[in-house]
């Protein structure tokens, strides 16, 4: 279970390979890259926004997609899907290039296939200090130059 993003991290030096489904359907043969990530309008304000990926205002019913170092295609900057959307990562060659999916600060090494969903019968208790409301903290960010 995450809050905030499940990322998919290579493991060696060398760049990962995967192929990404979404709801079933194949979008992307092969994306080489460092690792690729799905994040929560929640954490789109930390490795998703340093991944360079968008900022999503709490209340929006979206998912980032976000590569992270994408080398091919190198112009492909990412996704917004419908919170309700099934991602599928396959690790191609996963021997060769071994892939580490972390799910918030749960990592599971040598992953093969993960599959990331959004679960909306979890309700986890989240405690916020009154002086940092994350909703103003995503709009001022989206400000920053």
């Amino acid at each position: 279970m995450a809050i905030n993003e499940v990322s998919l991290l290579r493991q060696t030096r060398q760049a990962a390979k995967l192929r990404i489904h979404v709801d079933g359907q194949l979008r992307m043969e092969e994306l080489i890259c460092d690792g690729a990530l799905v994040s929560t309008p929640a954490g789109s304000t930390a490795y998703n926004l340093s991944a360079h990926g968008p900022i999503i205002p709490l209340g929006a019913d979206l998912l980032a997609l976000t590569p992270i170092s994408a080398f091919r295609p190198r112009q492909w900057k990412g996704a917004l899907l419908p919170s309700g959307s099934t991602v599928t990562f396959e690790v191609l060659n996963p021997r060769d290039r071994p892939v580490s999916a972390v799910a918030d600060d749960t990592e599971i090494r040598r992953v093969k296939r993960v599959k990331i969903y959004e679960d909306r019968t979890v309700e986890p208790l989240l405690l916020f200090d009154p002086e940092h409301n994350l909703e103003d903290r995503i709009v001022r960010e989206q400000f920053l130059v």
